[in-house]
């Protein structure tokens, strides 16, 4: 289900209007879910990171076991054309994906080789000036490794981070703030988080149960580069509750603010707003 408008589908080598089907039932990846993606961004006549998501993708149909087939290099290309029909000013979502198209010996397991490919382009809008969200608990935890390809942006992952999505909306919030298997803050049912206290920027350490975001990582450096501490470390629910900003990093909507965390409340303050500037303007600084 596409969640934009004004889509395009490159499959099997070239550009087609709209939502084109590119499954069939009997792929391995619509009868067992071995699918991967990842997520780039057109905005403002920008494509920030783009080869880091479309090398990510490889890396992710690699930890799935599938083969990928298109090198970065390729990938870029195909993006650029697809997003040449789009106005400059259109808000793009850039969806690269993999799935297997057959089983292996056991079935189960996907054949070497079989691998299919498409890029999905579609218009969906960036966040309204003032956006916000809020945050709360869930029962339910990111998985390890060792029980869950949490090193790839794979599809399966995704029905455990419905699941928290539906459990906060069920309380009225906007979104889940998720522990690990220890109990730690891992991140939200969709983004990485960060929050700030005394001036002082703190994220969960990157240790296997999320993906470590590309947008996370360049939020780091950028911060980092303007002279603020940002550490990487072991956070609790508790010291959520006692930050003084908290907000979101993805590559869907780059930085959300978070104004409330079940009965902790807080400001759009100076931290959250000067990371915002700073990714816009590293994103404009760097070549299309």
């Amino acid at each position: 289900m596409a969640i934009g408008n004004n889509l395009r589908t490159y499959f099997q080598g070239h550009w087609h209007q709209g939502d084109l089907p590119v499954m069939n039932a009997g792929d391995h990846g619509s009868w067992l879910g071995t699918t991967v993606f990842d997520g780039a961004r057109m905005a403002q006549g920008l494509v920030p990171d783009l080869a880091a998501h479309c090398a990510r993708i490889n890396r992710s149909a690699e930890a799935l076991m599938i083969t990928p087939t298109v090198s970065t290099e390729e990938m870029i290309a195909i993006v650029r054309e697809g997003l040449a029909s789009y106005p400059r000013n259109a808000a793009v979502y850039i969806r690269p994906m993999y799935w297997a198209l057959e089983g292996g010996a056991l079935g189960v397991d996907a054949k070497p080789g079989a691998t299919g490919f498409c890029i999905s382009l579609e218009e969906v809008p960036m966040a309204a000036p003032g956006a916000s969200t809020t945050l709360t608990r869930t029962r339910f935890r990111r998985p390890t490794l060792d029980c869950a390809v949490t090193n790839a942006k794979a599809g399966c992952l995704y029905p455990n981070n419905a699941r928290m999505i539906y459990e906060a909306r069920s309380k009225g919030f906007g979104n889940a703030l998720v522990a690990d298997a220890l109990g730690n803050v891992a991140e939200t049912a969709t983004a990485n988080v960060f929050m700030a206290k005394d001036g002082v920027v703190y994220t969960p350490i990157a240790n296997g149960t999320f993906l470590a975001g590309i947008t996370r990582a360049r939020h780091i450096k950028n911060l980092r580069a303007d002279g603020v501490e940002v550490q990487e470390a072991v956070l609790s629910f508790a010291d959520f509750h006692a930050a003084d900003e908290v907000f979101l990093s993805g590559n869907m909507m780059k930085v959300t603010p978070v104004t409330g965390f079940d009965d902790t409340d807080y400001a759009v303050g100076p931290i959250t707003r000067r990371v915002t500037q700073l990714y816009w303007d590293w994103a404009a600084s760097e070549p299309l």
